[in-house]
């Protein structure tokens, strides 16, 4: 259980700097976009506002940053444990 908590943590982390990151170059976030979808009534009238790289980032590098924060997670349980 300790070995899920802390690959957890490590994921928050690297998704609350990715995000950060994310803000500060003006691209959206899962967070801005859901609020785009609340603000239209249509997740299809939202994804027409979204710029090419708002989508790139929300549909692969966003997870693949998470899943980085993943592997980083295991290497250090590797090496700690």
């Amino acid at each position: 259980m300790t070995k899920v908590y802390f690959i957890g943590i490590i994921i928050l982390l690297t998704a609350i700097l990715a995000n950060t990151i994310a803000n500060y170059i003006n691209i959206n976030t899962w967070y801005s976009f859901y609020h785009t979808i609340l603000e239209k009534e249509s997740i299809v009238k939202a994804l027409k506002e979204q710029t090419i790289f708002d989508v790139l980032w929300l549909i692969f590098l966003y997870p693949l940053i998470l899943g980085c924060g993943y592997l980083i997670a295991n290497k250090l349980l590797n090496i700690f444990s």
